[in-house]
């Protein structure tokens, strides 16, 4: 399983819009409107990177108000 958390940067005024749309996604495991250079942050799980991939490129980045993305993979350091 790998985990992530996503960065995402709105429309003026879209960010609470955004964050409902995204939170019924598959594979979303919250999203949350917050403040700062970023309008939501997501936090996302799949069984592998190219499935992370496909659920950022063709769900989240699909959602309507969104201008841009940043994808930060969870590790696990030891």
């Amino acid at each position: 399983m790998v985990q992530a958390y996503i960065l995402v940067q709105t429309e003026v005024g879209k960010a609470a819009a955004v964050a409902a749309e995204i939170s019924g996604i598959t594979g979303v495991v919250s999203a949350e409107d917050v403040t700062g250079p970023y309008d939501v942050i997501v936090r996302a799980q799949a069984d592998d990177v190219d499935a992370l991939g496909q659920l950022v490129v063709a769900r989240v980045q699909g959602v309507s108000g969104i201008t841009r993305t940043l994808t930060c993979p969870v590790v696990h350091l030891s």
